[in-house]
């Protein structure tokens, strides 16, 4: 027989182990850990313990991301409170730049909008972006998260700009429509990486996207 069929035939019959009870006493095996033998009995209760640590690690990964989650939703809930309480459109962007910086650890944050109202058509956030990028915020199914390379947007952080090293690009969308974008950047290039979570990252940008629509009064 082989190891498969004596496996299969162990299976298929359980009442052997009743039937021959004393052998489960005489059986030893290699310990996991060592050269020396042990008894099945005292094999499973290793294999038991070994089990139980993985479960105490895996539940001390869940508790420790259920607490950062806490953290970030507490943090959310500080910026979208404040961001409903904004009276215009200039202290929407002040509440936003503030809390993304000093909650956040964001050290950088740009606005382009694309059709300004004529009593603020002066200001950085409406000035022109190209036909390319308006299109690539149209078709951001998700924020983008990665490197400035090749993208326009790096040049919206001033001075910083030559020091950013990721970015967050989040589409600003109202009544069905893409009616801005949204940069987040960083001199870290893992701060904003390919393949990271972006769910808080849409939430930012549907609760900026609601709160500049109001005072833009966009219809």
């Amino acid at each position: 027989m082989n190891p498969e069929e004596v496996a299969r035939y162990l299976q298929d019959h359980p009442q052997f182990f009743e039937e021959y009870a004393d052998l489960m006493s005489r059986v030893v095996i290699p310990h996991p850990h060592g050269g020396r033998t042990i008894s099945i009995t005292e094999r499973q209760m290793l294999a038991l313990r070994d089990k139980n640590r993985q479960l105490e690690s895996k539940l001390a990964e869940f508790m420790s991301f259920g607490e950062e989650n806490d953290v970030i939703g507490e943090k959310m809930h500080r910026l979208g409170v404040a961001v409903i309480a904004a009276e215009s459109f200039q202290s929407a962007v002040h509440t936003l730049n503030f809390h993304l910086r000093d909650d956040f650890v964001i050290p950088l944050f740009a606005l382009r909008l694309w059709q300004p109202p004529e009593n603020a058509a002066e200001l950085p956030e409406f000035v022109g972006v190209s036909e390319e990028l308006q299109t690539f915020a149209e078709t951001l199914t998700q924020p983008y998260c990665g490197p400035t390379t090749g993208f326009e947007t790096a040049s919206w952080f001033g001075e910083a700009a030559e020091h950013v090293r990721s970015q967050g690009l989040i589409a600003l969308r109202h009544g069905g429509g893409t009616f801005g974008l949204m940069a987040l950047g960083s001199e870290e290039p893992q701060r904003f990486y390919s393949g990271m979570g972006t769910v808080y990252l849409q939430r930012l940008g549907e609760m900026a996207a609601a709160a500049l629509a109001r005072t833009l009064s966009l219809t």
